[in-house]
């Protein structure tokens, strides 16, 4: 699948615009005092909310019909992206921060991998070596917890990381595909899913909602519409490797708010992960201008 530069361009803009939204995750969560279904619950219907205004403001009152006529392929990029957001949060619980953050750091070979199976598209050597790099960063970073893993956590994190590689190669494929409406229906999902295990659904103040709104438009509805619009205009290897930059951001936003010193271990890997997306981003440029 050929892309022009300008595509390329804008798609890598649109990734990095994503990773930044995503990280800000540990924020919110640290201003919430309630139980991760709760958040999620929430967090997925002002998410919900915040995508269908993004359809009325780019489409028109008909925008909100992509939500009933996305057809399959969208309710698969749905279905991908809930089982990822519902496998993330008991992944943690049943095992350490460290095992899961690791396996979703092999997210760029796995889409890779799948696109190869799927579409033949193949990865270029610069992007394997650049995700092997950002691997080794994340390592760096959560490899000192100390908790004992648990083989159905592992299992999930796994589990995670395939649905939402899964998703990326399936955005890639369905181009024609209304995947801002997608990311909406996947939020309805994971608010419906979350009812049975949430505890706290009614004990939200009104400063509560603000911030879950908040939460829910940033890092949920405007990382995954920036991700999704983005993740189609680029090679599915090299989307995820630009998502990883997620991970050292997350303890970038947790010291500018509360002031916690991030250890010198994140500044190591969150260095690599940090020049490996550039390094491979500014060979694209250059592959680019080559090719141009």
């Amino acid at each position: 699948m050929a892309e022009t530069a300008s595509q390329r361009r804008t798609g890598i803009v649109l990734v990095v615009a994503a990773a930044v939204a995503w990280s800000t995750a540990p924020f919110f969560t640290r201003l919430l005092p309630f139980d991760s279904w709760t958040i999620l619950f929430w967090r997925g219907l002002f998410g919900t909310a915040s995508i269908a205004a993004v359809l009325v403001l780019t489409q028109g009152w008909s925008g909100l019909l992509d939500l009933v006529r996305m057809g399959q392929n969208g309710w698969l990029v749905a279905s991908l992206s809930t089982l990822g957001m519902v496998s993330f949060i008991p992944a943690l619980q049943l095992t350490s921060v460290s095992n899961v953050a690791v396996i979703i750091a092999t997210g760029p070979f796995v889409a890779a991998a799948l696109a190869w199976i799927w579409l033949r598209e193949a990865a270029h050597l610069r992007t394997l070596l650049a995700s092997l790099v950002a691997l080794c960063g994340v390592t760096i970073i959560v490899g000192n917890a100390r908790a004992s893993a648990d083989i159905f956590g592992i299992a999930l994190a796994c589990f995670m990381t395939v649905a939402i590689a899964g998703m990326t190669v399936t955005v890639r494929r369905h181009k024609s595909t209304p995947m801002v409406a997608a990311a909406a229906a996947s939020n309805i999902l994971g608010s419906v899913v979350s009812i049975p295990f949430a505890q706290s659904i009614t004990a939200v103040t009104g400063s509560d909602l603000f911030v879950l709104a908040m939460f829910g438009f940033f890092q949920v509805g405007l990382g995954l519409s920036l991700f999704i619009l983005g993740s189609r205009r680029l090679p599915s290897g090299q989307a995820t490797l630009i998502a990883t930059l997620e991970t050292p951001l997350m303890p970038f936003w947790v010291w500018l708010a509360f002031a916690e010193v991030p250890a010198l271990r994140v500044l190591i890997g969150g260095a690599l992960v940090m020049g490996a997306v550039i390094a491979d981003i500014i060979g694209d440029i250059g592959t680019q201008r080559k090719s141009g």
